[in-house]
């Protein structure tokens, strides 16, 4: 009983403190929420399990767009590409961390790609160059992405010094991300609201 009592105290001292909740929002200089920034948290722990989000690695072709524009996915992640429109599709990135290229198919096919190092992949179609779109692969589980308010909530953080990046496609600061270094509580909620202002949304063809 000593030894199983000494065991259960000791993992209880080795385990983290997972309490501190990260509410960020990213607004421009006039005030307008900005939806769809990424948030990224990186804290002292590694990761004790592979990272998993709760929505699809999926990035769909319909009514010519890219959905969704941005998707965050973990290093490692093999993304489905299902095109949903009546007409081909041809997908393709020119992005230092994963060219690939994903040639003409057509209505209810598939592709599909594995993203194997973090970083910016920016989407286009080499028949619509309209189509753009980002997926960013990242190497933390603590990641999600602004709702229409520009707010992220990020929850059970472990407690201590932490590092926190927001990225949006379209910021106009270097490498589009503002980065923040905080300290998580060990209760209740951290409150971090940023300014960003975006540039005008640009039809590349070509990479990020």
């Amino acid at each position: 009983m000593r030894f199983l009592a000494a065991l259960l105290a000791g993992l209880s001292l080795a385990a983290p403190a997972w309490a501190g909740d990260l509410v960020v929002t990213l607004t421009s200089s006039a005030g307008l929420a900005t939806a769809d920034a990424v948030v990224m948290v990186r804290v002292q722990a590694p990761p004790r399990e592979p990272i998993r989000f709760p929505w699809a690695n999926r990035m769909a072709q319909r009514n010519l767009r890219f959905e969704p524009s941005v998707l965050i996915v973990p290093v490692g992640a093999e993304v489905a590409f299902p095109n949903l429109d009546p007409v081909k599709h041809h997908v393709y990135s020119f992005s230092a961390p994963k060219p690939f290229e994903l040639k003409l198919y057509g209505r209810d096919e598939t592709r599909r790609v594995t993203f194997d190092k973090p970083g910016v992949i920016a989407i286009g179609c080499n028949i619509h160059d309209d189509m753009s779109a980002f997926i960013r692969v990242v190497d933390t589980p603590h990641a999600a992405k602004s709702d229409a308010a520009g707010t992220v909530t990020l929850r059970d953080l472990p407690a201590g010094p932490a590092q926190v990046t927001v990225w949006h496609p379209y910021m106009k600061t270097p490498r589009g991300e503002i980065a923040r270094a905080v300290t998580i509580p060990s209760t209740g909620v951290l409150r971090l609201a940023l300014t960003g202002d975006l540039r005008a949304r640009r039809i590349a063809h070509g990479g990020y």
